[in-house]
């Protein structure tokens, strides 16, 4: 994601979803049935729950099938830094989701704090112009202390996920992990927030922080290395598993291989999210978790409400199908 794209948050889940949805409505050329037919199924498997993942991913589908009919071939990597949007466009509030999990992203762009007994992981670490102000200030407004972020999960390698890396390391002494493939993105970039090699994650890597462990399944697809968590929370004393989808977006172009082996990662999570009893589905964009509406839902919560993220195993599921269906009908409108 460029920083363009990231200021473009900002009306809320309406204006989002109208932007979003607007191409699968206006009138254009028919699409092969086989694709309106993984359309129609991933719609149906997202209803009102998975509405912005929906219009996302399966927008991007249609954005796919046109590249690849103009004949054209993947994306290269983005190689320039956009200027920084408005701090008014990208900056929330932090707050406490979980008895031990903590929202310290920003508006559009998620990172997560998963506190332990001997000290934080911070999952994702957004961009290099926004982690002083969203994870740091964040902590300390909660009263954490960012010092004590002992290790930095970063799901993917994009600017908008990595870019805040550098300075926790350079500052805490944050141990990174990601993937060897990410690492080897990120490090053939010429992009200026590049953090050093640290620990590599391999698939069901087990993360252990304390009284936490955290495990780690590589997930290709939205990019080579992306990694999808899972692991426990707490609500009231009371724990529930999180499965967290690290890439969502087929943002690299018409790649038929790679849209291929993302759809078998949808299906596995999904059978490693049901074999853990996952019953709360994470992003790192707020727009397809629905954070956009659940974290003001947890702002409000009176004690006694429901966990607006506790949204249940078939829930779960079918996030994950949503997802792999949008994909499938890339593939399937694809020469």
């Amino acid at each position: 994601m460029n920083r363009a794209f990231a200021g473009v948050f900002t009306g809320g889940i309406l204006t989002l979803a109208a932007v979003w949805f607007a191409p699968l409505t206006e009138a254009q050329s028919p699409l092969p049935p086989a694709v309106e037919t993984h359309i129609a199924a991933a719609k149906a498997a997202a209803g009102t729950e998975h509405a912005g993942l929906f219009a996302a991913a399966c927008d991007t589908a249609r954005d796919v099938i046109a590249q690849a009919a103009r004949g054209e071939g993947p994306r290269p990597p983005r190689t320039t830094v956009d200027p920084v949007p408005p701090r008014d466009t990208w900056h929330v509030e932090p707050v406490k989701v979980f008895d031990n999990l903590y929202y310290v992203g920003q508006r559009n762009v998620s990172a997560w704090a998963l506190t332990t007994s001997d000290g934080i992981i911070l999952l994702d670490a957004i961009w290099d112009y926004s982690v002083e102000d969203e994870v740091v200030g964040g902590l300390k407004k909660l009263g954490l202390d960012p010092a004590n972020i002992k290790y930095v999960v970063v799901t993917h390698g994009h600017g908008d996920h990595a870019g805040g890396a550098k300075l926790l390391q350079e500052r805490y002494g944050s141990r990174l992990v990601m993937s060897a493939a990410d690492y080897d993105w990120v490090e053939q970039s010429n992009l200026p927030w590049k953090p050093r090699r640290d620990l590599v994650a391999t698939d069901g890597y087990a993360l252990t922080l304390g009284d936490t462990t955290v495990k780690l399944y590589i997930t290709p697809g939205h990019t080579e290395g992306t990694l999808s968590p899972i692991f426990t929370v707490r609500d009231a004393g009371m724990p529930h598993a999180v499965a967290f989808w690290g890439g969502t977006l087929f943002n690299f172009g018409p790649i038929k291989p790679r849209l291929v082996g993302y759809v078998a990662e949808t299906e596995r999570f999904k059978r490693l999210a049901a074999a853990a009893k996952a019953d709360i589905i994470l992003s790192n964009h707020t727009a397809y978790d629905g954070s956009m509406m659940k974290l003001p839902a947890v702002r409000s919560r009176k004690p006694g409400q429901p966990n607006p993220y506790v949204v249940g195993a078939a829930s779960v599921a079918n996030f994950l199908t949503v997802a792999g269906e949008c994909a499938q009908a890339a593939i399937a409108g694809m020469p």
